[in-house]
């Protein structure tokens, strides 16, 4: 099994510049669009509650780009969580190219600082992590990554 959870994306024309490469802001767009999938896939629960009203707010994102990429690159974007917190998570992200002889080339690396949160949007607080997604991260988590002393 993986230590990541991966999505994959093709690059296409509507997320170049005018110059042939990736604009900067679709890095931070695929990032939440991992973490949507990873929920789909593996915290259906978890969607569920966004639906009520937990909020998974997003505090904080990063990239750092390595090499460019341009359009009908294949890229496979790595979310892995980097650190647990009673009441946020952080995750990283590898932004892998995918050659098609099978090389691979790690173009760019992100983060991420979420914050579980709940109640109205005028008057939200801090929530603790929801224990399905703890268990539903554990796959992606590094063994270094211990649970905090508040969890079961």
């Amino acid at each position: 099994m993986a230590d990541h959870f991966e999505y994959r994306h093709v690059v296409g024309f509507e997320e170049t510049n005018l110059v042939g490469n990736v604009y900067y802001v679709n890095y931070l767009s695929w990032q939440g669009r991992c973490r949507e999938m990873f929920l789909r896939a593996h915290a259906p629960e978890v969607l569920a509650d966004v639906l009520g009203d937990l909020k998974l707010f997003t505090l904080k994102v990063d990239c750092e780009f390595f090499a460019e990429i341009g359009a009908f690159d294949e890229l496979s974007i790595r979310m892995r969580l980097t650190e647990l917190r009673q009441t946020q998570l952080e995750f990283t992200f590898d932004y892998v190219r995918l050659d098609p002889a099978g090389s691979e080339r790690l173009v760019a690396r992100g983060r991420q600082r979420v914050a579980c949160m709940r109640g109205p949007n005028t008057a939200t607080v801090p929530t603790p992590v929801p224990e399905s997604l703890v268990r539903a991260l554990e796959p992606y988590t590094p063994p270094a990554l211990v649970r905090p002393r508040w969890s079961a």
